[in-house]
């Protein structure tokens, strides 16, 4: 099998690191690996496979000058509507973590458990845009329950951890804690956030729009149409909450057939990297601190509604950083290279 010159853009943020850290736990086909971040991180060190990887300077010369052939950003939007374009024409492929290109008509959004075939439009663009975090799990769990049943509704609540914020969303969790065991969380900032995080729950992710829904709850409406290939009635709330890593998600699902939970919990446990942990008796159920560095989607809490059997209650939860971010990028690559290497 062909190796490929890889650069890893936002190398040293959260997403970045777990991207590098999933590369080399998947022997990925490398044969090289290039980390990239502004010039203020540039000649500092990230760990990749068991080593110390310098960060080198993001410029719109280095994909040619290193000859990338695949690059991953995840370095917010900005720097991928400012370099991606550079990093295509230098002959690479972008899968872009960012928000910027998913809602682009000549861009795929892709999930690959979902619609993989969608890879194959890259060339018109140069670009693969990686979904929202919140969006990738809950797709996972649609997809196979759609094929079956045919979903006509999904209502969806979720509770995202500060990571989805980044690192210091995370940092300032952590600090309001320790504000509040010493006695003065009152005195403790907050900048990541609008609110205090500690000890809270926040209904808010992103910014509101003229419709009374924030953009983060759109984003799972748009996207789950452009994915799906097909509008699926979606009400979405966004909540954010004190946990460090893991996104749940309680999703209440309706269908044009009657459902029956035991046969839906068979459904999804067929599906790819999807774990079932739906023993209530034993209570086992999906949780955050059971997904962390996890690189599957843990599904439970299954349930027929009590009023009306065409309808399904469930509870989805997976480690935001890696299925919702980094592990769907690196499966992108995957099958990109699985693509080229039919050809």
């Amino acid at each position: 099998m062909k190796k490929y010159n890889v650069a890893v853009v936002g190398a040293n943020g959260a997403v970045g690191e777990e991207i590098l850290t999933i590369l080399s736990e998947i022997d990925f086909p490398y044969a090289k690996v290039i980390a990239l971040a502004s010039s203020r991180s540039a000649g500092k060190t990230v760990e990749f496979d068991g080593k110390d990887l310098i960060i080198k300077e993001l410029t719109k010369e280095i994909f040619e000058q290193e000859n990338i052939e695949i690059a991953l950003f995840s370095a917010g939007g900005s720097v991928s509507a400012e370099f991606a374009p550079a990093c295509v024409k230098a002959g690479a492929v972008v899968i872009d973590n960012t928000s910027h290109f998913r809602m682009d008509a000549d861009t795929p959004l892709v999930v690959p458990e979902v619609n993989p075939e969608d890879i194959a439009l890259w060339n018109k663009t140069g670009i693969i845009a990686n979904p929202n975090c919140s969006t990738i799990q809950m797709v996972q769990t649609l997809k196979p329950l759609d094929t079956k049943y045919t979903l006509t509704r999904v209502d969806v609540a979720t509770y995202q951890a500060t990571s989805g914020a980044g690192k210091s969303a995370m940092e300032e969790l952590v600090h309001q804690m320790q504000d509040f065991f010493a006695f003065k969380l009152d005195e403790s900032e907050h900048k990541a956030f609008n609110q205090q995080i500690a000890l809270n729950v926040i209904p808010q992710i992103d910014l509101f729009t003229e419709n009374g829904y924030t953009k983060e709850e759109m984003k799972m409406v748009n996207e789950t149409t452009k994915i799906m290939h097909r509008e699926i009635p979606l009400s979405a709330t966004c909540v954010r909450v004190p946990t460090l890593r893991g996104h749940a998600e309680a999703l209440t699902l309706s269908f044009e057939q009657e459902v029956n939970a035991d046969e839906a919990r068979e459904v999804l446990a067929k599906a790819p990297n999807i774990v079932i942990l739906d023993e209530p008796e034993e209570e086992l159920y999906p949780m955050p601190s059971i997904a962390i560095d996890k690189n599957e989607t843990f599904v439970g809490r299954i349930r027929n509604d009590n009023y009306d059997k065409k309808i399904l209650h469930l509870f989805v939860v997976a480690d935001n950083l890696r299925v919702g971010a980094a592990t769907n990028a690196v499966r992108i690559a995957q099958k990109f290279i699985e693509m080229q290497e039919k050809k």
